[in-house]
């Protein structure tokens, strides 16, 4: 069972708090009574002894993964759209690059599936955690932009590509 261990110490003290000096009364004419305003530390709760606890964060149905949990890598093929083009364009700083959105429009109008658009932008981006998620997702890498070309086409290089062929025989 994959779990995420953490410790935390929570110091605690029955003194009294000194407060600063207070700021003169104010009074409040709501239900005619007079509050101070001072400064003061905030409360600790919890043993003073210097005693620790652990917990462990479980995730997903049986606290088992983050895809289990729907954190990562549990979107089907239709849970992507084109705000998932634009912000994974953004994101990359693809705009940054291209200096308009021209080719990320170029692309959506083509009639192509959003989560193919994704599979094609990683790969000319060398994303290998994107382009697995998106894989496992249902993305197909044998789909054609306007120049013919696929997402093994657009790779930035011959890793990626094998990559994308290696987890696709994988996944069959």
């Amino acid at each position: 069972m994959a779990s995420i261990p953490c410790t935390f110490q929570i110091p605690c003290s029955s003194k009294p708090v000194n407060s600063l000096p207070s700021l003169p009364k104010l009074s409040s004419k709501f239900l005619g009574s007079q509050k101070t305003l001072s400064w003061s530390r905030p409360s600790r709760i919890g043993p003073s002894n210097g005693s620790r606890t652990q917990c462990w964060f479980k995730f997903g149905k049986n606290g088992v993964d983050a895809e289990g949990a729907g954190i990562y890598g549990s979107q089907g093929r239709d849970d992507f759209d084109r705000d998932d083009v634009e912000q994974y364009f953004n994101y990359m700083g693809m705009l940054a690059v291209e200096g308009s959105y021209d080719k990320m429009e170029a692309l959506l109008n083509q009639n192509i599936h959003p989560v193919d658009i994704l599979l094609m932008l990683a790969a000319s981006e060398g994303d290998k955690p994107k382009i697995e998620e998106l894989l496992r997702a249902g993305a197909k890498y044998d789909v054609k932009d306007a120049d013919g070309r696929t997402a093994l086409e657009r790779a930035v290089n011959e890793e990626i590509r094998d990559f994308i062929l290696g987890f696709s025989v994988q996944k069959a």
